[in-house]
């Protein structure tokens, strides 16, 4: 069962491009029906089925060995489909070996040949295709004005930084002017400064392009940056699909809402259950939960209620409310600069985790440690979870 919110989405993390509207099957660009890769007695992709518009840049999310890296490894042909049908633009991909598919794949390491210089790594695949040359160098040409690479044409890879050889693996992938555009964890060998600079980088190159792009990532924040739309994976499924501010704002299951951010999970039951709220009761809280929306669903039923850090409020004062807040002593602080992370042990012994804002904080006086704090929520800002 899926979670049931209707709460406001406000202060989810931003896209760099919108996610697309709601597809027609003439906008199906990428199409995966029923697939499954099996290893052996190993299933890697279990039974997926996901639709992809022409033009997006769609991201497969999850930890290791979830299953997203094969998916994109039988999207290029690069492993075989055990069962189920991939299709690209219409055309079905099964027989179709990889050199031929209308699909070019940046890999992780970049993979730039050392002995040539970016001019000749861009150019390599024209070359094996045997494109004339006037063709070669007027679209090598092209993609490095594009990637902004065009004064370091005749370098060689290790006189390039990490975040101009991914500019080169780039060019070199777009050059072929694919239809598919695949990425395998594009910023990891990246550090963090230069990681969170590039991402945007990178969104509006392939913005500038007539190419559908699918990345695998594991770190949340890139696919959250870069991506219009995201799958979660788990164990070889998907989990959830939605734009990033739906994942983070309606996850539908308690993997979702703890794997995508970060979440103060309750474990309770259901009370009341009015058509415009509900009352949850849990053994971490000294008050019930209010909910500002009703569900579908039998008293007594086992939920969870997720509250994101960022929308919990610690004060040294008791609320007026006669719900959503419970006492605790302040365990740690961590300063992360425009905001601080508490961690609050309730009196029942979980710990609860609030992001308050470094202008918050300039309001208040503020807690620190071994102080004795009241967290608390409001009523839209819980999301009930029933799976």
């Amino acid at each position: 069962m899926n979670s049931t919110t209707l709460k406001s989405t406000a202060g989810a993390a931003q896209t760099a491009r919108p996610a697309p509207t709601t597809k027609s099957k003439s906008d199906e660009f990428v199409r995966i029906e029923n697939v499954v890769k099996k290893f052996g007695d190993s299933t890697a992709v279990d039974n997926v089925n996901l639709s992809i518009a022409k033009n997006e840049l769609f991201a497969l999310l999850g930890s290791s060995g979830c299953g997203k890296s094969t998916l994109l490894r039988m999207l290029a042909g690069l492993e075989t489909v055990t069962s189920g049908r991939i299709f690209v633009d219409g055309e079905d991909l099964a027989a179709m070996p990889p050199y031929k598919r209308p699909v070019n794949m940046m890999f992780q390491s970049y993979a730039l040949f050392p002995h040539m210089t970016v001019e000749s790594n861009i150019a390599f695949g024209l070359k094996q295709e045997g494109t004339p040359k006037n063709e070669i160098k007027e679209r090598v040409a092209d993609v490095l004005n594009l990637v902004q690479m065009t004064k370091y044409a005749q370098r060689k890879p290790h006189q390039l930084s990490g975040g101009q050889q991914q500019r080169v693996a780039l060019a070199r992938s777009l050059v072929k002017r694919p239809k598919l555009l695949l990425l395998d964890e594009p910023m990891s060998a990246l550090d963090k400064q230069i990681r969170q600079k590039t991402q945007l980088e990178l969104v509006n190159i392939i913005d500038k392009v007539d190419v559908t792009c699918v990345m695998v990532t594991h770190d949340q924040e890139e696919a959250m940056t870069m991506a219009g739309r995201l799958a979660v994976m788990s164990e070889g499924r998907i989990v959830q699909i939605g734009s990033p501010s739906q994942v983070y704002e309606f996850p539908n299951s308690r993997f979702s809402a703890e794997f995508i951010g970060s979440t103060n999970l309750f474990e309770g039951t259901v009370v009341a259950d009015e058509p415009d709220h509900i009352f949850v009761e849990s053994e971490d809280l000294e008050t019930n939960i209010y909910v500002s929306h009703g569900i579908t669903g039998p008293l007594g039923m086992p939920v969870g209620i997720s509250v994101r850090p960022e929308r919990v409020k610690v004060s040294l004062e008791k609320p007026s409310t006669p719900h959503n807040w419970a006492r605790g002593v302040v365990s740690d602080v961590a300063y992360m600069g425009s905001y601080s992370l508490y961690h609050v042990k309730l009196d029942a012994g979980k710990t609860v985790i609030a992001n308050v804002t470094s202008l918050a904080l300039t309001e208040i006086d503020p807690p620190t440690w071994g102080d004795e704090v009241y967290v608390r929520w409001s009523a839209s800002a819980g999301v009930v979870l029933t799976s």
